[in-house]
């Protein structure tokens, strides 16, 4: 009853979570690019506050929940070959590092952003570095795209599609660290230039899910076996 319960709860933050994660990035990310400049001001004062609120508490949830879940599930004797684990861990590497770019750089540059919006809006002078945490911010958000498409395939095969449990463990989890590692310090290293990322157009980020979902499938096939 009790893991049912928390997996009730994680269900309803995860949804939350990942639901505005998409709404932020195929909604009204498009919107502000298209809105006009008080249009835009006002949002990012009243609407984007509020929506961030939910997004950052339910990421938190989230995470808390899932790991009571692989807390009692495992009842503290960690089994690195057994199929749950492996495939359930493999997800949660994912969301562990979406959470860190919620509140760690999404959400720290978006109150950079907020707090600057705020100040014109009252007369005073905008802050400089408010575009650069912006796209700051940005790709941290594209980037979390990027691993949700993982993250929730790993979840949920878990249960009913787990990865095989033998092989060479120590090789496949370098080759999954090493793939967020390189996708996270492309969104952290963000400039102000006039470069595009692939990942800044919603094509681009989509695509970019699946392939990584792809490389991350076709490590587990190569490095472990039944």
């Amino acid at each position: 009853m009790a893991e049912f319960l928390l997996r009730w709860v994680h269900f309803l933050a995860g949804i939350t979570w990942i639901g505005l994660l998409y709404y932020f990035n195929f909604v009204q990310g498009p919107f502000m690019a298209e809105a006009d400049p008080a249009t835009k001001s006002a949002a990012t004062q009243k609407l984007v506050p509020r929506a961030l609120a939910w997004f950052r508490w339910s990421a938190l949830l989230t995470f808390l929940s899932g790991a009571a879940i692989i807390g009692k599930r495992v009842g503290g004797s960690l089994n690195g070959s057994d199929p749950w684990t492996i495939t359930i861990l493999t997800g949660a590497v994912f969301g562990t590092v979406m959470l860190i770019n919620v509140w760690g750089v999404i959400w720290r540059n978006q109150k950079v952003v907020i707090a600057s919006a705020r100040a014109a809006a009252s007369g005073g002078q905008a802050n400089a570095a408010a575009p650069a945490a912006a796209r700051r911010a940005l790709l941290a958000s594209r980037t979390n795209v990027v691993f949700s498409v993982p993250m929730l395939f790993f979840m949920g095969a878990a249960t009913h599609y787990p990865l095989p449990g033998g092989g060479n463990h120590l090789a496949y989890w370098a080759g999954i660290l090493v793939l967020v590692g390189l996708l996270e310090i492309n969104a952290l290293t963000a400039t102000t230039g006039t470069s595009t990322k692939p990942i800044e157009k919603i094509p681009g980020v989509i695509v970019t899910g699946f392939v990584v979902w792809a490389i991350a499938y076709a490590l587990a096939r190569a490095f472990l076996s039944v």
